[in-house]
């Protein structure tokens, strides 16, 4: 089955010009509330209430190395192997 070519002149994805922005309108104000609800991207990062600080810490490139070739979650193997070293588990 061919799909037929697009009529001269189409784009599927034109650039938007001054006008296209003029006229523009919030998601909330055109689609059902629901729809724009679920348009919303979480904001991501560590939950509230988190007993987690952020900071800047110098280490070993070898020792970074040794924890980031077990694969993912090296930062929370690392943070275990602290704890444990501390007498903190």
């Amino acid at each position: 089955m061919s799909k037929a070519p697009p009529p001269e002149g189409y784009d599927e994805n034109p650039e938007w010009t001054k006008a296209d922005f003029a006229r523009a309108k919030p998601a909330g104000d055109v689609l059902p509330a629901a729809v724009a609800a679920a348009l919303v991207k979480n904001k991501g990062g560590r939950p509230a209430g988190s007993n987690k600080e952020q900071v800047a810490l110098r280490i070993d490139k070898d020792v970074v190395q040794h924890f980031r070739d077990g694969g993912a979650g090296w930062q929370s193997r690392m943070n275990e192997a602290l704890r444990k070293a501390a007498g903190l588990r």
